[in-house]
């Protein structure tokens, strides 16, 4: 079986296991408080252009989300989200967890738009009761989005103007960051990132780390007791050089970047093979997932061989996800590629 249901089936990057290994009889503090943590740190400021940024280190991407969120809002607040926003889609009501209700609003390809933001914000200050419902308190998107899909530098920065003239903070999920530095079209870059929103993280467990997600606050407001929140949410990792040690590795030589293209490109010949065949495409993606639509009969051919992200039933047949990694290899891609072009 060749699997192409996700970018985590692998391990982690060799240049990050060599530094593990190397750094394994290393005695440190712990809870993030060691050199490692700090020098990862000090490397990610540099990478955003944000030398007051702070800096955390968690596990996964459902604690960094979760966390961000109940650190953010007050106890009368939710947070606006896509439809398809992974906090509303993938985790299991980790946010209402918290608390905290998820106002959701209509995607296109994954993405939500200013005015859309802008509408649901308006819509709150003219209430009649503002005091009976729920106070729309911050934003929450992805780039990439579910769909593979990005927001451009424009999108992000009228969403970002939205934000700051209601006074509420942009939050931005990176789980899957490196894919979309690492593609042709992107045009946000780290700095961006640093300068439009007011928290976003860096994700490692989906981009050639063993786990792991960096998040940077750069609003000082929002600051205050993200550490505290961390230890009370169960995010603060005891052993936390291990989560410094793999961001070092990974902002070392543009590694992160690296690890982007390398799925991406690999992506894009799985993409280029389901065009020429007349395969068709759900959404344009150019980063390292790709939706498509299979026939039942096309479905059942690849079925036995490869391991896809299976999307259900859709018009004209079945939904399903091709997804890329650092580790994906020239020699599966071929083979796909081969019998794609045998369907």
């Amino acid at each position: 079986m060749i699997r192409f249901e996700c970018d985590y089936g692998e391990g982690a990057h060799p240049r990050i296991l060599e530094l593990l290994q190397e750094t394994n009889y290393e005695q440190t503090p712990g809870y993030g408080e060691d050199r490692w943590c700090r020098l990862a740190a000090d490397r990610i400021r540099e990478a955003c252009g944000a030398p007051e940024a702070d800096v955390h280190f968690v596990v996964g991407g459902t604690q960094a989300n979760l966390m961000v969120v109940a650190s953010l809002l007050r106890p009368y607040e939710g947070v606006i989200s896509a439809t398809t926003g992974h906090i509303e889609v993938h985790e299991t009501g980790a946010v209402e967890a918290t608390g905290h209700k998820i106002l959701t609003v209509p995607e296109t390809e994954g993405k939500i738009s200013a005015a859309q933001v802008e509408a649901v914000l308006a819509e709150y200050a003219d209430s009649p009761v503002p005091d009976h419902v729920v106070k729309p308190g911050m934003v929450y998107i992805s780039h990439p989005t579910e769909y593979g899909t990005l927001y451009s530098r424009d999108e992000l920065k009228a969403l970002s103007d939205v934000c700051h003239r209601y006074g509420i903070p942009l939050f931005l999920d990176g789980a899957r960051l490196a894919f979309a530095l690492g593609a042709e079209e992107n045009d946000v870059s780290l700095q961006d990132l640093a300068e439009l929103c007011d928290v976003f993280y860096i994700g490692g467990t989906k981009c050639g780390a063993l786990f792991g997600e960096a998040v940077v606050i750069t609003t000082p407001a929002c600051k205050k007791g993200f550490r505290m929140m961390m230890k009370q949410r169960g995010g603060m990792l005891a052993k936390g050089r291990l989560l410094g040690v793999q961001f070092f590795a990974l902002f070392e030589g543009g590694l992160y970047e690296e690890v982007g293209r390398k799925a991406d490109g690999q992506a894009l010949r799985i993409k280029k093979a389901l065009k020429e065949k007349g395969v068709p495409l759900y959404y344009e993606s150019t980063t390292n997932q790709q939706f498509f639509v299979l026939t039942e009969d096309q479905y059942a051919v690849l079925k036995d061989r490869y391991s896809f992200s299976d999307n259900g039933p859709v018009s004209g047949g079945r939904l399903v996800r091709a997804c890329t990694s650092w580790a994906t290899r020239d020699e599966d891609v071929d083979t796909l590629v081969a019998d794609i072009n045998q369907l």
